[in-house]
């Protein structure tokens, strides 16, 4: 006969093993904690945006230059990223990494049909983060008029240092929330499990449900009781 599992069972169960899921989820919450706060290195971001728009002799707009444009970014992202540019920029900065390793710090994102795009570098230092993003964009801007013999390159605006930089990750609370969840499911999971496993009779309704038998009678629980004299 297949055993099916009631509301009430689900309550027992949790009711029975809230010890085991509650000290599960708070090993779970503390080890993310921990993690976040003293283990992982706080990353800082910053970022400028630059505008790609050919200087035009007349004060006109010309749609099939501004699609153009709007077509080079696709390529501007490659050639930003490239040794080309970051080489200059280490050498500049002195920085002791790779291209590759620099271009791994580096994001650009832009929005469709938009002539900006946005240049984002992330760093454990939030000073370095303003020093590479700006030469980066400084240095792609000079360059571009060789490499690709245009001059349609403006930077809106240099990032700048804050007085009390945050770091964009790690985010502490939303790593322990999700340890909180994570801790609780397992806690959950496994005190199921240990139910399941679990064959031991030790009421009335684990005769019935186990046993599959009717409960006639019972015997209370007897205290010995010692005798004076």
């Amino acid at each position: 006969m297949e055993e099916t599992i009631s509301i009430k069972d689900i309550f027992k169960t949790l009711k029975k093993r809230w010890k085991l899921i509650m000290l599960l989820t708070l090993i779970a919450a503390l080890i993310s904690g921990t993690i976040s706060y003293f283990l992982l290195t706080p990353i800082y971001q910053s970022s400028t945006q630059i505008l790609v728009n050919q200087k035009q002799s007349e004060n006109q707009l010309d749609s099939a230059q501004i699609r153009s444009n709007i077509d080079m970014i696709n390529t501007y992202s490659v050639i930003i990223k490239s040794p080309a540019i970051l080489e200059k920029v280490i050498d500049e900065l002195e920085l002791d990494q790779s291209v590759e390793q620099l271009s791994e710090k580096i994001t650009i994102n832009s929005q469709e049909n938009s002539q900006v795009f946005s240049l984002t570098v992330q760093h454990s230092n939030p000073t370095k983060a303003v020093e590479i993003v700006n030469t980066v964009s400084a240095t792609f801007q000079k360059e571009i008029k060789d490499i690709m013999n245009v001059d349609n390159v403006s930077v809106l605006a240099k990032a700048e240092i804050k007085d009390d930089p945050t770091p964009v990750k790690p985010n502490p609370l939303l790593n322990i929330a999700i340890a909180v969840v994570v801790g609780l499911v397992a806690g959950v999971g496994l005190a199921f499990l240990l139910e399941y496993m679990d064959n031991t009779i030790k009421d009335e309704e684990d005769i019935e449900r186990i046993l599959e038998l009717p409960v006639l009678g019972s015997i209370q629980k007897i205290t010995q009781v010692h005798n004076k004299g």
